[in-house]
């Protein structure tokens, strides 16, 4: 049985997507969250196989959502819904190891075969954003090889140093973790910077990031 998460800020959407996956015998709705924050907590209380997210919602968006929880250990195939067939949203998504984007209209019953597919490990794309998927792909794929080259030359320490910079956290945050002053930590990210030529720490974050980086 297949455990389904339904992301979505529209109640009436949220129903609809239950009631079409209640014909599917192999499917289960464990749960609906209406907004990306909520949506991250039910991926960890409920562990979700397959998480249907809405990519526009108020406060945390689904792209925000589809980050998060990409970091998770073990974490469910999140496929986006939108009514948007636009180029930046599968570039982002991407970025983000979505396991595919579906726009809001698919025929319920490809939606529920889409669901499947997803959940085998594989990616599904509605027809219009497919050849940009190929594009995007490839993008992605140089960003990430010129991320990997550019931090090839910092030591494992630096490296624990500058993932910890990517998730977001303080140099007091980071000294705890790694058992350093602050100080110390301090001095690592000065040099880091210089290293790495990044102007600031947004800059690294990114850069840890485009690199595959762990983060949690």
């Amino acid at each position: 049985m297949t455990k389904v998460l339904i992301v979505d800020d529209d109640r009436l959407v949220c129903a609809h997507l239950r009631i079409i996956l209640q014909d599917a015998r192999d499917l289960t709705v464990v749960g609906v969250a209406h907004d990306g924050a909520e949506a991250v907590e039910s991926v960890v209380r409920l562990a979700p196989d397959v998480v249907l997210m809405d990519l526009h919602m108020p406060g945390v968006d689904g792209l925000t959502a589809t980050e998060r929880i990409a970091r998770l250990a073990d974490p469910p195939r999140v496929i986006a819904l939108t009514t948007f067939d636009l180029d930046q949203y599968v570039v982002q998504l991407i970025g983000a190891d979505a396991a595919g984007f579906l726009l809001k209209d698919t025929p319920p019953e490809d939606l529920i075969a889409l669901i499947r597919v997803a959940a085998r490990g594989h990616t599904v794309l509605s027809p219009g954003p497919t050849k940009r998927l190929a594009a995007a792909s490839a993008q992605h794929q140089a960003t990430r090889r010129h991320a990997q080259a550019k931090i090839a030359g910092l030591t494992e320490r630096e490296l624990q140093i500058l993932a910890c910079i990517g998730a977001g956290l303080s140099n007091a945050q980071i000294a705890e973790r790694v058992h350093f002053s602050e100080a110390t930590i301090k001095t690592y990210v000065s040099r880091m910077l210089t290293k790495l030529d990044c102007a600031n720490r947004t800059q690294a974050a990114r850069l840890a990031f485009d690199a595959g980086l762990d983060l949690n």
